[in-house]
Order: structure tokens, then sequence, then C-alpha cells
């Protein structure tokens, strides 16, 4: 072929290759314009990726916020390590040092502060410190392995409820071939709280009965989180083999055979995410300054995640010990059960509901009826007194339910 053909199919090539990519071109640009309604098709954004963090008003909110940030894996990465790029200024923490020392922060930023009661002001004050002195321990509790561990929130004077519980669904040792285990928590009495000084007796009875756990915190009710938070530590180093725990106030009746023959039927799959409980959801906080369970939109705002109710609920071991790792990413809350709430959501659990656990007592009409509680887990609230009678109808076998 001569020079002047190579270099006509040459350009003759070169003009179909143009055409070919106009034709494409063309297609792309109309299938863009004429599928505006096909959610697959790929959408420039109109507005900017990356937008200026703005901060929550609620103290609790902009505390969990940053705690997000922390436990962030980019954050921590060596780029910002390294400091090549700066945390914002948000992101500087101002409060004290010693995490345990009053948070001076706390009236400043929080409105209504000096209208909230004093114990929840206690609460806010303190909110970052989680490491107290342990008055009263029973490090060898699980030294041989419990099947079950019932763990108690007591106070100092409720040596009533301790000891009908020791008697009844309580007993420790072996029960329907499992071991059992009982321990109760406890923080410390305070003047402010109009406690009588019984710490001699507690001291007593810690002799006695091998089974208190006591920090040296003020036991106030808004405190219970700080309550959970030092058993799971406890517990994690002092029993993790336990194969499960179920947490109750010392008010509450369990049907501890009723548990373990629950537990006994779980397979492995289930056993190791267990939860379950009086599950309570769509909730939020209550606004009303009158209520027990008040809190200000100043401290928090936004929706509670599901969360047993904090009569009592039960947990599988390996759980409880996740749970503990993950409370140190979560800011403590001033309702407990709804903190537990938090951390199981922050590990992408949810909380079953079970209806063996009554959080929130029977019908009146059922109170006095044995068969009753013989397929029941956990009721709340009774006397020292109920429990004691209860039980007897657990455990005698004359008694017949059809």
């Amino acid at each position: 072929m001569s020079p002047f053909g190579r270099k006509k199919g040459k350009t003759l090539c070169m003009i179909i290759l143009i055409n070919i990519f106009i034709c494409v071109l063309v297609g792309i640009l109309w299938t863009f314009g004429h599928n505006k309604d096909d959610p697959k098709r790929v959408r420039i954004p109109s507005q900017r990726f990356w937008r200026p963090h703005i901060m929550s008003k609620s103290f609790w909110n902009k505390e969990q916020e940053r705690l997000d940030v922390i436990n962030n894996p980019l954050i921590n990465s060596e780029l910002f390590s390294n400091s090549l790029i700066a945390l914002p200024d948000w992101l500087n923490d101002t409060g004290p040092l010693d995490l345990c020392e009053k948070d001076f922060r706390v009236p400043r930023q929080i409105i209504d502060y000096n209208t909230l009661p004093k114990r929840f002001q206690d609460f806010l004050l303190h909110m970052r410190c989680r490491t107290y002195p342990m008055l009263i321990n029973q490090p060898h509790i699980c030294d041989k392995t419990p099947f079950l561990l019932l763990v108690v929130k007591s106070l100092i004077p409720h040596f009533d409820r301790r000891q009908a519980i020791r008697q009844t669904w309580g007993q420790a040792g072996t029960l329907a071939n499992r071991p059992v285990r009982t321990v109760f928590l406890l923080g410390s009495a305070s003047s402010e709280d109009n406690f009588p000084n019984l710490q001699g007796m507690l001291d007593h009875e810690a002799k006695l009965h091998q089974d208190l756990l006591q920090w040296d915190y003020r036991d106030t009710f808004f405190n219970l989180t700080l309550k959970e938070v030092l058993f799971l530590q406890w517990f994690t180093k002092h029993c993790p083999q336990a194969r499960y725990v179920l947490k109750g106030d010392d008010d509450v009746f369990v049907n501890t055979f009723r548990i373990i023959d629950y537990l006994k039927g779980l397979s492995e799959g289930k056993a190791k995410d267990l939860f379950i409980g009086d599950v309570i959801i769509n909730a939020g906080p209550h606004r009303d300054k009158k209520l027990k369970y008040f809190v200000p939109e100043s401290v928090f705002v936004g929706q509670y995640p599901p969360y047993a109710g904090g009569g009592g609920y039960m947990f599988s071991g390996n759980l409880a010990i996740r749970l503990c790792n993950i409370s140190q990413q979560v800011v403590l809350y001033p309702i407990d059960d709804v903190y537990t709430g938090m951390c199981l959501k922050k590990l992408g659990l949810v909380p079953e509901k079970h209806g063996g656990f009554k959080t929130f007592g029977i019908e009146e009409k059922y109170r006095d009826s044995p068969c009753v509680y013989r397929d029941l887990m956990l009721v709340h609230s009774v006397t020292p007194q109920e429990m004691l009678k209860i039980w007897s109808w657990v455990v005698h076998p004359h008694i017949s339910c059809n």
C-alpha cells in the first residue's frame, strides 16, 4: 500500500473512534437527563460533603459527641497522632485533669444547674469519675465457677431485705444441680442523705455472710449508674467465668428454679448475646421536675434506646465483659437502666422482652395466687415478708398448679 493510502486509512480510523466517543457521551448525557427518578443513578451532590460540626447545647450530648470522636479509629490514626491535622476547638477538653475532682465546667454549661436537685448536681459534678476505693470485697466468691451469679442492688440500712433474699431466692450453693452465687452491691451512706452510721453493723454482716461488695461513693438514686459500672469492672476482674448474671433490686422476688430451667435450655448462640427483661421502647426523658426520673433539656436531648427496666434483668457473663469494655465509650447517665440500654446500642444489640419479668408488678387479684409465681421469673416489688411467703409457694411441691 502506498504511503498516501496508509495515511488515509489512519485518518478514517481516527474519525470512526471520535464518532464512537461522541455517541457514547451523548448516550450518557441522555440517560442522566431522562432518568431523574432512577434511584440507581449516580448524582453529583449539590452541597459540600463536609459540613461544619454543630455542637449540641445539652451537656450530656456534648460529652458523648466528644467521646464518640475520641474513640473513632480514624481520629486515633497516625495522621492525627502526629498532629498533621488540628482537631476542632469543640474537642478541646477544659475539664479537670483528675477526673474525680469536681468538674468546674458543669455550673457554667448547664443553664438551670442551680435549680436541679442536690443529688442530681452531685452526679453531674462527678460524672466523669469511674474509680472509687473498694471498702468490702469478695475476691474469691467465684473460685468455683457460678452457673448463675445473682447480683442485688441494695442500700446499707436494708438488712432485712438482704436477709430475706439469703433465705429465699438468693440462697448460695447448688440449686437445680447448678452452682449459684449471690452478691449485694452497696455504696456509702452519707449523713447528707439522712442515713445513720451503720458501717459497723455492715462490716459484721460482711464477715458473717461474705457476700457484700461495697465502694466508697455516695449511694443515691442518681449514682445507680455508677454502681452498675463498678460492678461490671469487678465482674471482669473477679468473676469473668460466670455463665450468667441476674441483676435486680433488693425488693424483687426471683423464681431461681424457673431462671435456671430457662438458661439450661439455651443454645450456645442464643446464650452469647443474652439480655432479657421487661423491655421499654420509644421512651424519652421526663421533663416534669416533680418526677423522680426528671432530666432537663440542658442535660440531655433525644430518645432513649430500648432498655430493660432496672428492677431486674438477666444477661450472659460473656456480654457482661463486653458491656464493661464498651461502657468506657458511653458517658455516665443519671438513670442506670437507660444507661445500660445505651451501652447495648453501642454494641449493636437490643434487649429482648420476656413475659416472665414483671418489673412493674402484677395485677392485685393475682398477688396471692401461688401458681402465678411458678411461671414467672421476676416480680417487683415485694416486702421481705412477702418474699418468704412466695418462696414457700415455689418450693413446696404439694401445691398443685394445672
